[in-house]
């Protein structure tokens, strides 16, 4: 004794919701460069040593900043990664109008990441 079965409706693809990320800000504002002095004036007298640092910490190779284009990507990279709020093209007009303030902010941020990241370790 065989039973058949006759299929009606064709199985459908089934997507996982994912909650939103709640939108952070960034840990220092573009023209808050006085905050870390040190940052400042690495921005100020020696930008491509900044431009390397940046890349570096953010986990690329360091000559990176050679290739045009790739402080606007890191950037970008790094509001996405921590779910910081902006938008691509506020990534570049920040960084069309004020490089060394957005590339300072950069560091900053990363800087603050890394602390954070080195307390949680630290406690566990």
């Amino acid at each position: 004794m065989s039973q058949s079965f006759v299929v009606t409706q064709q199985p459908g693809v089934a997507y996982a919701q994912q909650a939103p990320h709640a939108q952070e800000k960034w840990n220092s504002g573009l023209c808050d460069c006085c905050d870390d002095m040190g940052i400042c004036c690495c921005g100020l007298f020696c930008m491509p040593c900044l431009e390397c640092r940046v890349a570096s910490d953010y986990g690329e190779c360091c000559c990176l900043p050679l290739l045009p284009g790739t402080s606007f990507s890191i950037r970008t990279g790094i509001r996405e990664r921590h779910h910081i709020e902006g938008t691509v093209c506020r990534d570049w007009v920040h960084l069309a109008c004020c490089f060394s303030c957005a590339l300072c902010q950069t560091a900053r941020e990363l800087k603050h990441r890394r602390r954070q990241a080195n307390v949680v370790t630290y406690r566990g």
